[in-house]
Parts: structure tokens; C-alpha cells; sequence
């Protein structure tokens, strides 16, 4: 499930990065025009020059209003990790039977069998309540897509924007300090949300929590500094928000214990239709009837081989005792006969 979020967050700032870079369309004089900037950054210039008439600096603007983005999604970003974080809980509750399953897929040999483990899999998920996509949802990236829209275009084609100078950075240009600071505070978020992560899932998810950092410098390296501020304020709150889960995971631990508690643990069995259950015991019985068939013909030839080495051993020995020449007389016996002939 973590590699399905991972994906789909890849997908949309891929998503994004093409949104952004082709669709302000420039005169041949270089005046900008088209829907994203008549609709988005148009109206964001606004906003800015107007907050920043109150705080004194662009670069203070699109602080303010990246945090009141964020207090707006707020709710959204918490409720969806908490719905992620129950999804996680429950797949640390069926884990034994999804060992036995990924076990039984990988035995599985026909067509047949893989697609009754698969569905075996899907009826597990749905008994307990388990979202394939694991809680995931993109209603806040796609929420935030315009934001980046618009502030993409109002500092790049704004020339009060774009020659603004924030704490050094001019905001038009790519900052790879901002960068740097957006890497960090979303590498933090996947610490912090791998402090409250079962054991069993922690490798799994240890380098995928790398993934959506990496996307973030990459990303903010080649945009505008005004965006770096953007990602590495929402990255401050992204950690806010995995701190606030972590302090309500051993609720949610608990509930989800006390509604399993009333379940009767399933089986392996149970999931798999019965003819695979059939076919898999008939088919260990016919393999343990070969094996022992194979057996007993290697004994068998065995016996057959050694008979006629036997039988062969014995002919030599009796051959030879007939054929041992008879003792020579000794001087003895010659003494003996010359004896009596006198």
C-alpha cells in the first residue's frame, strides 16, 4: 500500500511538472496569456501584492498564504492519515495469514491455483476492512494543484516577483538552499512517521520513505525559489500533522483490537475455495505415493543387480577350489617308498 502512495504521489508532480511547464503560452513579444495565467496567476499577483503590503515582502506573502493552504487542508491531510494509519493497523492484525497466502502464491504452479490465492487475498481484505489502495486518497494534491499553478506562473512571468529578493534568494531563480530545506523537512515527515510504524512494516517502508524527498529536491532545484518556499513550509506542516497521528495511533491501536477481538480468526483455509484446498492435499498425497513407488524400485534394482553378482561370486569360488593342483610328494614320503621296495 505504501508502494501504491509513493506512486501516485510520483505520478502527480510528474503530473504537475508538465501542468506547469506547458500551459502559459507566450507572445512574440513574450507577453504571457492563456487560461492558467489569465485564471491563476493573475489573481495569486494579486493576493501576494496584497499581503505583502501587510507583511512587508513577497517572500513573507507566500509564507502566508502557504500556511493558510495548509490550515485549509488541514483537516483533509489529517483525517486521510488517520484512514492510512487504521489501514496500516489492520494489516499488522491479518499478517499471519497474508505470510501463509504470499506463501501459497508462490507454491501455486497452474493458472487455476494463482487466481484462487488472489482472490483469497481480496475476500482477507474485505473481511477485515482493508483498502487496496490503503487509505490513500489525492484530493490534496489535486487541491493543491493549482496553487503550484499559480504560483509557478506569477513568479516566473511577474517582474516584481521574479526580481524579488527574500533572505538572500531572489525568488525567480532555483535555490538549491530551499531545496536542500524542502529534502530535510520532508525527510524528517518520513522519520517521524516511521517512529510510529509497526516493526514488520519498517523495511518495507524504509526506502520507500526516501522516495517523495528525493521528488521534492528534484523537483525544487529546477523551479523557482518562491516554490521552494512553498514545499519546504508544507513540508514543516506534513511533519505536524504525522506528529499529531503518532500522539492518536494508540487510540486507533486500540479500537481496532477491540473490533477484531469479536472476530473469529480465519484461516487460510477458509479463503480458498475447496477445490484448490482439494487439489492441493491430493496433490502432496500423490507426490508422497511417487516418491515412496520410487523407492521401492531403487530397492528392487538393487536387489536385481546384486543377485547375479552373488551368483557370480560363487561360481568363481567353487570354479577355483576345483582347479587347485594337488600337494607335491615331499622327501619324507619318497624315503617312505624307497623303503618299501626293499
Amino acid at each position: 500500500m505504501k508502494k501504491i502512495k509513493h506512486f501516485t504521489t510520483l505520478g502527480i508532480l510528474s503530473t504537475i511538472a508538465l501542468f506547469l511547464s506547458g500551459c502559459v503560452r507566450t507572445t512574440k513579444s513574450g507577453k504571457p496569456y492563456g487560461f492558467v495565467y489569465d485564471y491563476l496567476a493573475r489573481p495569486a499577483q494579486s493576493v501576494m501584492e496584497m499581503i505583502a503590503q501587510f507583511v512587508g515582502s513577497y517572500g513573507w506573502a507566500i509564507i502566508v498564504l502557504t500556511v493558510l493552504v495548509r490550515i485549509l487542508l488541514l483537516p483533509i491531510m489529517v483525517r486521510q492519515m488517520k484512514a492510512s494509519t487504521i489501514q496500516q493497523e489492520k494489516m499488522q492484525m491479518v499478517r499471519p495469514q497474508m505470510r501463509e497466502i504470499q506463501k501459497r502464491q508462490r507454491e501455486a504452479q497452474t493458472q487455476e491455483e494463482k487466481a484462487a490465492v488472489s482472490q483469497a487475498m481480496m475476500k482477507l481484505y474485505q473481511q477485515n476492512g482493508i483498502s487496496m489502495t490503503g487509505g490513500i486518497g489525492c484530493l490534496p494534491l489535486l487541491i493543491q494543484m493549482p496553487v503550484f499553478a499559480a504560483l509557478y506562473a506569477a513568479i516566473r512571468y511577474s517582474p516584481e516577483l521574479s526580481h524579488t529578493v527574500f533572505m538572500g534568494i531572489r525568488l525567480g531563480q532555483s535555490s538549491w538552499i530551499l531545496a536542500l530545506l524542502s529534502f530535510l523537512s520532508y525527510l524528517l515527515q518520513g522519520y517521524l512517521t516511521l517512529l510510529g510504524t509497526p516493526k514488520a512494516q519498517k523495511k518495507q517502508m524504509g526506502a520507500m520513505m526516501l522516495m517523495s524527498p528525493v521528488m521534492i529536491l528534484v523537483f525544487t532545484l529546477s523551479a523557482p525559489a518562491g516554490l521552494g518556499i512553498y514545499f519546504f513550509i508544507g513540508g514543516l506542516f506534513a511533519c505536524v500533522q504525522t506528529v499529531i497521528i503518532n500522539m492518536y495511533r494508540p487510540r486507533i491501536r486500540k479500537n481496532i483490537a477491540k473490533e477484531m477481538d469479536g472476530k473469529k480468526p480465519v484461516s487460510v483455509e477458509d479463503l480458498l475455495p475447496k477445490s484448490t484446498v482439494a487439489e492441493n492435499q491430493g496433490s502432496h498425497e500423490t507426490s508422497g505415493t511417487t516418491i515412496h513407488h520410487r523407492n521401492r524400485q531403487r530397492n528392487a534394482g538393487k536387489q536385481r543387480n546384486a543377485g547375479p553378482q552373488n551368483r557370480s561370486h560363487s561360481e568363481n569360488t567353487t570354479t577355483t577350489s576345483s582347479e587347485t593342483p594337488e600337494p607335491k610328494p615331499t622327501n619324507r614320503n619318497r624315503n617312505a617308498g624307497k623303503q618299501h621296495r626293499k
